[in-house]
């Protein structure tokens, strides 16, 4: 079996290579190289971001696992035919990454750590009352294999968490509403909103100035799913009018994020460098090399990507 691995990170490749190896002896796998040559053998790909030549130098493609849990990037490249399946990532170890950074977040918002930021560049003293778990019900766009997560863990933290989804879901103890017609209703009842929704045409400006109005005065937004999902302009605008207390961001349009952006001064914003949960390679390769092996023996795969629901 011949697989090639494609990844903007020459460092990052190498070590997909080596794992993929470890779990699959027998095969050959090998590292692509933008502008290299035609290569009509290689019938799986592993990788991200595959540079813009890549579906034209391995035609022969009929499977591409990508390295992440997003596959927007991959879905929206020019040269992947509608003949090539699509494979990403489930879990593999990025739940409990993503959880703790949620978790994490809401503590800050819990704790008033931005407030106390702002009064230490003021060498202020001001002790302030922490807000209560009951003061802050958390809302989660998205509960996927990650989001589910996610709300396990927050629950177990003690915050109240309801969910919204796509179409009607029924969870244990979790309150989910769905539908456009309960999309406002959702906001409304929510004062941490958590983004974990993939990026398609449906979700692609899901926060815009009607929704950010939406949400009660005071509220908080995380985003940890796609920046896409965001119309910087009105956050930017609802942050500045006092309607929201805070965001915290680790994903964005443009990455790394313009030096330029608005985002990386304003005062309610804090930013960290697409980290919340990042792929783990190890955990990642068992898990494309187990699904590389169901699909050798014609076995349903894991993760296939829907491509009209875009995950």
């Amino acid at each position: 079996m011949k697989i090639v691995v494609t990844h903007p990170d020459r460092e990052e490749a190498l070590h997909w290579q080596q794992a993929l190896q470890h779990h699959l002896p027998s095969s050959t796998i090998t590292l692509d190289a933008s502008g290299s040559a035609v290569r009509p053998d290689a019938r799986i790909a592993v990788g991200w971001k595959p540079p813009a030549d890549f579906f034209a130098r391995h035609p022969a493609l009929e499977t591409f696992f990508c390295a992440g849990a997003g596959v927007d990037h991959l879905l929206q490249h020019s040269g992947l035919s509608g003949s090539i399946r699509v494979v990403r990532l489930e879990d593999a170890g990025m739940g409990t990454l993503m959880a703790d950074y949620c978790l994490q977040a809401l503590l800050q918002i819990s704790g008033r750590l931005q407030e106390y930021r702002a009064q230490q560049a003021q060498a202020r003293w001001a002790p302030l009352a922490p807000l209560t778990r009951e003061a802050l019900p958390v809302g989660i766009v998205g509960l996927g294999v990650l989001g589910l997560q996610v709300a396990r863990r927050l629950q177990q933290a003690g915050f109240t968490v309801r969910g919204y989804t796509r179409s009607a879901r029924s969870i244990e103890d979790i309150e989910v509403l769905h539908g456009a017609d309960q999309w406002l209703r959702f906001l409304g009842l929510t004062q941490v909103l958590i983004l974990l929704a993939p990026r398609t045409p449906e979700t692609e400006n899901l926060m815009d100035a009607r929704a950010l109005a939406a949400l009660p005065r005071g509220a908080w937004l995380i985003n940890v799913a796609r920046g896409a999902l965001v119309v910087d302009a009105d956050l930017v605008s609802a942050l500045d009018s006092g309607h929201l207390s805070g965001a915290i961001l680790d994903v964005f349009r443009e990455e790394p994020l313009p030096v330029d952006h608005a985002f990386w001064h304003h005062p309610r914003v804090q930013i960290t460098p697409h980290v919340s949960a990042p792929t783990q390679v190890e955990v990642s390769a068992a898990q494309v090399a187990a699904n590389i092996g169901r699909l050798m023996r014609g076995e349903p795969l894991r993760g296939l990507v829907d491509r009209q629901r875009g995950y």
